[in-house]
C-alpha cells in the first residue's frame, strides 16, 4: 500500500477519498485553491499544499503544479477523484513519466475511451451493443444526411471528444443538418479543442442505465447497475439501484466485463448505456473514474469502491470473484445542489445553519458545515444523500424523511424538487425516461 497519496480534488469527493486513504493506512495530502483553504478536506489532511491562482479552476487544472507538489512531498500516488484532471490523458502520461502512480487507468486507455468514436469501435468489437451510426468522423451535412437516411431519423450528432452532453444535437430531417452540424462542431472545438463529430441513431424514450466495474488490468468484475435517468441538461439529479432483473444484469454485466478486459482496464469504471422502450441496450461511453453516484452501489453491495480502486492501483489483483458480489435491498441517492430548484441557477453563499439527517440506512457524503462558504466558481454539488432500505418503496419513504430533516440556510437547494419527484406518480411507477424533467415541467 502507498505511504502517502496526494488528492487532486476538492469538496465531498476529496473528503470521501481522504477517508478511504486513512482506512488503508495512508497519509493524506491535498492540493487546494484559495477558496478551499478552510474546507474540511484541507483541515483533515495530514499535508495541505496551497496552489492559489487568479482563476480558481487553475488551482486544480494546472497538472504540472500538481505533479510538482506530489514530488515535493514524496507522494507515491495521486488520486484525481472525478472532474478536473480525472480524465486528462496528458496529465496521466506526465504521472507515468515521473514514476507517480495515477489512481485510475493508463494514459493509453484514457485516450482510447476519451475518443467516443474509437471507444465505440472497441466496445463493439468486444461484444457490447451499440446504436447504428458512423464509424468515422462526419465533416459535411451531405455525408451526414446519407448516413441518416441509412439508419433512419431521428439521429443525434455528438462530439468525438465530448462529455456532459456538450454540443449534442438531435436531427429529425435532412434540412436541419447544416445548422446542427455547424453548431455541434463549433461547440466541440470550443469545449474540447477537437471539432470531430459523429452520428448515431437517436434512441427515443430511452432510460439511462450504467454498470459499475472494477478491473485489475487483466480481469474484471461488475457490481450491478444504477438507474440514472432523472437528469437536467444531461446532469444527473437522482440515481438508484438496482433496476434490472437478475437475468438481464448477468447478461449485460458479462459484456461490460469483457469490454473492460479487452482494453486492459485497471481501476474503477462505469459503463453507460441507453435502453429503449423494448428493452434493448445501446452502449454510450465508459467513464474511467469513480462516479458521483458510486455510493448507490456501495450501499447495495456492501463494498467500499473507493478503497478497492486504491488497492488495485497499489498493485493488488481483484479480491473477489463475480459470484461473491451480491446485491441486497434498494438504494437512492439525491444530489443536493446549491441551485434554484426551478431554474437550476447556482446559488452560492454562506451556510448560516446546516443539519443533515441520520438513522438506519441513511448516509450523507458532504463537505458542508455551519459557516461554510459555498463558492460560485465550482460545481454546485453541496451534498449527496443516500438511503438504503430492503425495498424501493421503503427507500423512497426513507429518503422523504431524510430530506425533511435536512436544514440548509443561506443557499437555495434542489431539495424541494427531490421531494416532489419522490411522490410523483410516474416516478413511483418506474415510468421514467431521460426526458423525465422536460416531460414534467410543472413539478414545481
Amino acid at each position: 500500500m502507498f505511504e502517502r497519496v496526494l488528492i487532486a480534488n476538492r469538496g465531498e469527493i476529496a473528503l470521501r477519498i481522504s477517508r478511504a486513504l486513512r482506512t488503508l493506512g495512508c497519509e493524506v495530502a491535498i492540493i487546494h485553491g484559495r477558496e478551499d483553504r478552510l474546507s474540511l478536506p484541507v483541515r483533515f489532511s495530514d499535508i495541505a499544499i496551497p496552489n492559489y491562482s487568479a482563476n480558481p479552476l487553475d488551482s486544480y487544472l494546472d497538472y504540472e503544479k500538481v505533479i510538482e507538489a506530489a514530488k515535493e512531498i514524496g507522494a507515491q500516488a495521486i488520486h484525481p477523484g472525478y472532474g478536473f484532471l480525472a480524465e486528462n490523458a496528458d496529465f496521466v502520461r506526465r504521472c507515468e513519466e515521473e514514476g507517480i502512480t495515477f489512481i485510475g487507468p493508463s494514459s493509453d486507455v484514457i485516450s482510447l475511451l476519451g475518443d467516443k468514436i474509437e471507444a465505440r469501435k472497441a466496445m463493439e468489437a468486444a461484444g457490447l451493443p451499440v446504436a447504428k451510426g458512423s464509424s468515422e468522423p462526419v465533416a459535411s451535412s451531405s455525408e451526414a444526411a446519407t448516413i441518416a437516411t441509412e439508419i433512419g431519423y431521428p439521429v443525434i450528432i455528438k462530439a468525438a471528444a465530448g462529455g456532459g452532453g456538450i454540443g449534442m444535437q438531435i436531427v429529425h430531417q435532412e434540412s436541419e443538418f447544416d445548422s446542427a452540424l455547424n453548431l455541434c462542431q463549433s461547440r466541440a472545438r470550443s469545449a474540447f479543442g477537437d471539432e470531430r463529430v459523429f452520428i448515431e441513431k437517436y434512441i427515443e424514450g430511452a432510460q439511462h442505465i450504467e454498470f459499475q466495474v472494477l478491473a485489475d488490468g487483466k480481469n474484471a468484475i461488475h457490481f450491478g447497475e444504477r438507474f440514472c435517468s432523472i437528469q437536467r441538461r444531461h446532469q444527473k439529479l437522482l440515481e438508484e439501484g438496482p433496476w434490472l432483473s437478475p437475468e438481464v444484469r448477468e447478461e449485460i454485466g458479462a459484456r461490460v466485463c469483457a469490454g473492460a478486459e479487452a482494453v486492459g482496464y485497471k481501476g474503477l469504471a462505469t459503463f453507460e448505456f441507453l435502453r429503449d422502450s423494448s428493452g434493448e441496450f445501446y452502449f454510450l461511453e465508459v467513464n474511467p473514474r469513480v462516479q458521483v453516484e458510486h455510493t448507490v452501489t456501495e450501499m447495495i453491495t456492501g463494498h467500499d469502491l473507493v478503497s478497492l480502486g486504491i488497492r488495485i492501483a497499489a498493485g493488488e489483483s481483484l479480491p473477489f470473484t463475480q459470484d461473491e458480489i451480491e446485491i441486497s435491498g434498494h438504494a437512492i441517492q439525491c444530489r443536493i445542489n446549491a441551485e434554484d430548484p426551478v431554474n437550476f441557477v447556482p446559488s452560492p453563499g454562506r451556510l448560516w445553519d446546516c443539519h443533515f439527517p441520520a438513522g438506519f440506512g441513511v448516509r450523507v457524503d458532504t463537505h458542508a458545515h455551519v459557516g461554510y462558504e459555498m463558492p460560485g466558481c465550482f460545481d454546485s454539488l453541496l451534498a449527496k444523500m443516500i438511503v438504503w432500505a430492503p425495498t424501493r418503496e421503503d427507500a423512497i419513504a426513507g429518503m422523504k424523511t431524510a430530506l425533511s430533516e435536512t436544514v440548509l440556510v443561506g443557499v437555495d437547494t434542489v431539495i424541494p424538487l427531490h421531494k416532489v419527484i419522490l411522490s410523483e406518480p410516474d416516478y413511483l411507477a418506474r415510468d421514467i425516461t431521460i426526458q423525465y424533467i422536460e416531460e414534467h415541467p410543472n413539478l414545481l
